[in-house]
């Protein structure tokens, strides 16, 4: 489709049969879900695509029975030069016809995206929300409407199951969220959201980029779908979307039955970033209870479970079966959890660990990161981060570094996935160019190293727990390249 104006109208439907059925159903979602009171002021998102521009004409012409007050919100996000403005001046106009209070506000998008190193479709995410809670706060509005409908319901489950997520995963787009946002199409096929549109002959704008192949959601939503509505299932979505209400209803139900086992096992609360379990407590529950308090804990100190995994939440869980007087782990975005006797204490750290390490008890420090294939593992709390790239054996050179900042290694030998985690009691490898394993703590004694510096020395180790590097310091000999290597895997340390 070109970018700019649509107005499609070539298919003659009668008088007001399918506005009429999007109506009722919209009424019936909006009723199930119990998402507007009478007398809220609800502010609708629109971005000027079908979606958006369909929410805010039926919430008009439902407002009068609703008895609701509406706005409308709009974020240029810059993304796509001229059409991003003309998309603002399209919502601005829309609103005008209306007779609704238009907010539209700019944000370089592309710009925040490269400062903080994430996903662009997550920093327009996050951007546009942030954008339509400051609206709704500074403007008195209580809801915030927005235009997810089924086929967006069904994408978010299918991608989220390629992450291996969980059922809550599976719940997909929740109808309500923290009580203020609310999706009244989320029940309604995208078909019918055009055909919608088709009969009232209603203008709205394209966004190429929906066509753009480099993003997830697009190829989920372009060729995955269409492949599995043509040669496996015609009803995909609708099944997906009844999936996902099984698995939200099953959510609600569990969730009641952690906030009792998370009550019982709470020993204390004593500020926003610390929260300390009874590790009994915790402990005595099956496994998939235990994986849930922890993450509920974790949800809380932290805010959010962004990258957070579930290698985290067995590391704490494996911590726990060990049952040590004293056990420290170090997660993601400086969260700490800490085994003190009887005590699960999980706590967001506000420096650091490189600038707090020097004064803790450095040999009880523990932490430890999977990693799941080459790539780049940034550890920010010690300010390191270490690559893994596979190369061509030509490339090797001549001569193999001992395994300092530099290693190369058999790949065939490590095998992903492996871990990143500090020296631990006991641990024991071969130095490259050695034939008897000595353990670590004789090697650094060995090399003088202080013992300031071993409590953040990193080891990657396999599958089995064997070391196959001490990080800027050796490589284990078994993992070196030989004449019968055929793939090479280098491993690189920097600074993050």
């Amino acid at each position: 489709m070109p970018n700019g104006f649509m107005i499609v109208s070539h298919k003659t439907y009668d008088s007001n049969t399918i506005a009429n059925d999007i109506l009722l159903s919209v009424e019936d979602t909006i009723a199930t879900y119990n998402m507007f009171q009478r007398g809220d002021s609800v502010l609708v998102g629109v971005s000027g695509g079908p979606d958006s521009v369909a929410l805010l004409h039926i919430l008009t012409s439902l407002s009068s029975e609703l008895s609701i007050r509406l706005g409308v919100a709009h974020l240029n996000h810059c993304l796509r030069q001229e059409d991003s403005d003309r998309d603002a001046v399209f919502v601005a106009s829309l609103s005008r016809k209306l007779g609704l209070p238009c907010f539209i506000g700019k944000e370089d998008v592309f710009a925040i995206q490269q400062r903080k190193k994430q996903s662009l479709e997550d920093t327009a995410r996050q951007i546009r929300y942030a954008f339509f809670q400051q609206i709704a706060d500074e403007k008195g509005f209580g809801k915030i409407a927005t235009g997810h409908h089924q086929e967006d319901n069904a994408e978010v489950v299918l991608m989220d199951i390629f992450r291996g997520c969980g059922s809550k995963g599976i719940s997909g787009i929740p109808p309500v969220r923290d009580g203020r946002i609310v999706r009244p199409l989320i029940g309604i096929p995208q078909s019918k959201i055009y055909e919608f549109l088709d009969e009232k002959g209603l203008p709205y704008r394209i966004d190429a980029s929906n066509q753009d192949m480099r993003y997830l959601r697009n190829k989920v939503r372009h060729q995955l779908i269409p492949i599995l509505k043509s040669s496996y299932n015609p009803q995909i979505i609708e099944t997906l979307d009844r999936l996902s209400i099984i698995a939200r209803s099953d959510e609600s139900w569990i969730d009641d039955i952690i906030d009792s086992l998370f009550k019982n096992a709470l020993l204390s609360e004593k500020e926003k970033g610390c929260i300390t379990l009874s590790a009994a407590a915790v402990n005595a529950q099956h496994v998939a209870a235990q994986r849930r308090l922890i993450r509920r804990a974790i949800s809380q100190v932290k805010g959010d479970l962004k990258r957070i995994r579930l290698s985290h939440v067995e590391s704490i869980i494996r911590l726990l079966k060990k049952r040590p007087a004293y056990g420290r782990l170090d997660l993601p975005d400086r969260i700490w959890v800490n085994l003190i006797e009887d005590q699960l204490v999980f706590v967001k750290e506000k420096k650091p660990l490189r600038h707090i390490a020097p004064n803790r008890n450095l040999e009880k420090l523990s932490f430890s990161y999977p990693i799941e294939g080459p790539g780049r593992l940034t550890l920010p709390s010690i300010g390191l981060s270490l690559v893994f790239s596979i190369i061509p054996l030509h490339q090797l050179p001549e001569r193999f570094p001992p395994g300092h900042q530099v290693v190369f290694m058999d790949m065939d030998k490590l095998r992903f996935p492996i871990t990143v985690r500090n020296i631990r009691a006991g641990d024991r490898f071969v130095p490259l160019g050695m034939k008897d394993s000595q353990k670590v703590k004789t090697y650094f004694i060995n090399q003088k190293i202080p013992r300031s510096a071993r409590a953040t020395c990193l080891v990657v180790v396999n599958q089995d727990e064997r070391i196959v590097w001490v990080v800027n310091h050796r490589l284990d000999d078994a993992f070196r390249i030989t004449s019968s290597t055929q793939n090479v895997i280098k491993g690189e340390l920097f600074l993050a």
